[in-house]
């Protein structure tokens, strides 16, 4: 997610350091690059305008204070500008009103309406403790109505029948009287989407706006569609009175030009961001956290959220009293750490909202295959042999490699990542956290050095 302005950006930052302050002439310098950086992340040429003009008005003649050398100082500025540009806090969900709440869900084919909504449905119930119901007033695309009825079943939420026959607005209807009856605190209303803007889709959902009385309008619109995604936001905005964007799939868009330019373009807040197609990839937008994440600063309070709601707090505080007890650290313990760090999303999601230093040390690749790998290897493993390594000999690693499907040579690899893992673990129940810190970078299954 927006590696490519990271990496510019933190190009133009190396470049100013060793500079006694920040002048006009190395400002301007910098400033350059910035303004390719973000054109090239596919940010709108207005915003990028405004954008550049207020840093240079804020950065021209700041000294350097303290231990805060020009590059760092320039951060500063660049980070508060941007957070400003993005909205500079989160719009939270208004579902301030006499139950359901209704939320309706707007924006062309393929931006990822249906799953989001789904995604909405868990998020609110998880989070929350909403009572959520789903309904599909998609016609039009064949399986669409299957589509969110079959999401519905797998996340356990409550989904309202509807058939192709029906007119969207009947079905809109009908989902909000049931809700009523069924004492649902929001409605979720999956609308249908077009390839392009047209004049009968608008019709429809302003009628459907009209019966429905929203109390949220969410715009979705897929990130990578760069520059075409916040025009077409526009369109809808000026269409319609909506209240919020979803960003989607900005996972998979290493520009992220949309999530600069959509709040200032369109006036309307991002309330969400799609950061992978799990059904937990929906994270409430935060644009002073998106900031650091561009600068490199990392998004380390998205990622202690992450881990308060998706880690099992028993089992963590029963792993750190066994290890303070002196009793050890085993394989069946590192099984259920990468069983929790996938809960969080994975390795990869873990180490993106880490701080770029901390992710450098670790290793930038983060191989998934090989944590499946050392998953498989665990589980090919009696019980014994978890909480006994040691007793795993050249006749057990051939059981195991076989067991798992893959070499002698694998079983040898985590042995002897988990021997490593098992020092640092000791460390830590002595109370060296510095020291272990410090030794592992490149020590977990996945991480490269």
């Amino acid at each position: 997610m927006l590696e490519n302005l990271t990496q510019r950006l933190s190009g133009v930052i190396k470049n100013l350091r060793g500079q006694a302050r920040l002048t006009e002439s190395n400002i301007q310098d910098a400033l350059r690059e910035v303004r390719m950086a973000l054109l090239e992340a596919d940010v709108a040429l207005p915003v990028v305008k405004e954008f550049i003009a207020q840093v240079k008005q804020a950065a021209l003649g700041q000294e350097v204070i303290g231990n805060l050398n020009p590059g760092q100082a320039l951060v500063g500025v660049v980070h508060r500008e941007l957070t400003r540009l993005m909205g500079e806090h989160n719009d939270a969900l208004n579902l301030a009103a006499t139950p359901p709440a209704v939320i309706l869900m707007a924006g062309l084919q393929g931006a990822g309406k249906t799953t989001t909504s789904g995604k909405l449905a868990k998020l609110l119930r998880d989070q929350q403790k909403k009572k959520v119901l789903l309904v599909s007033c998609d016609v039009y695309r064949p399986a669409a109505i299957e589509q969110l009825r079959t999401l519905a079943k797998q996340l356990e939420i409550d989904f309202f029948a509807s058939d192709i026959s029906q007119k969207p607005q009947d079905i809109a209807l009908a989902a909000l009287d049931y809700a009523r009856r069924h004492y649902h605190d929001v409605l979720i209303v999956d609308t249908a989407g077009r390839l392009a803007i047209d004049d009968a889709m608008m019709a429809e959902i302003r009628e459907l706006h009209a019966s429905l009385k929203p109390i949220e309008t969410l715009f979705v619109v897929d990130a990578m569609t760069g520059q075409d995604a916040v025009n077409t936001a526009k369109a809808f905005g000026d269409a319609l009175p909506l209240t919020g964007i979803i960003l989607t799939k900005l996972d998979g868009d290493a520009r992220g030009g949309a999530a600069l330019s959509v709040r200032q373009i369109t006036g309307k807040p991002i309330k969400f961001v799609g950061v992978s197609e799990k059904p937990n990839g929906l994270e409430a937008f935060h644009p002073e956290r998106m900031a650091s994440r561009v600068l490199g600063m990392g998004d380390v309070l998205s990622l202690i959220e992450d881990a308060q709601r998706q880690v099992d707090k028993g089992e963590a505080e029963k792993l750190a009293k066994k290890i303070q007890s002196g009793k050890g650290f085993d394989l069946n313990d590192f099984k259920m750490q990468i069983a929790q760090m996938r809960k969080m999303g994975g390795m990869s999601a873990m180490m993106e909202k880490l701080p770029a230093q901390f992710s450098q040390a670790g290793g930038s690749n983060v191989d998934e295959k090989q944590i499946a790998r050392t998953e498989a290897i665990i589980s090919s493993m009696t019980m014994l042999e978890r909480s006994k390594p040691e007793l795993i000999k050249a006749s057990r690693k051939r059981r195991i490699a076989t067991g798992a499907g893959v070499q002698v040579m694998h079983v040898n690899q985590l042995l002897k990542q988990f021997e490593q893992m098992q020092k640092m673990m000791k460390m830590f129940g002595k109370g060296g956290m510095g020291k272990m810190m410090r030794g592992m970078a490149g020590k977990l299954p996945g991480l490269g050095r």
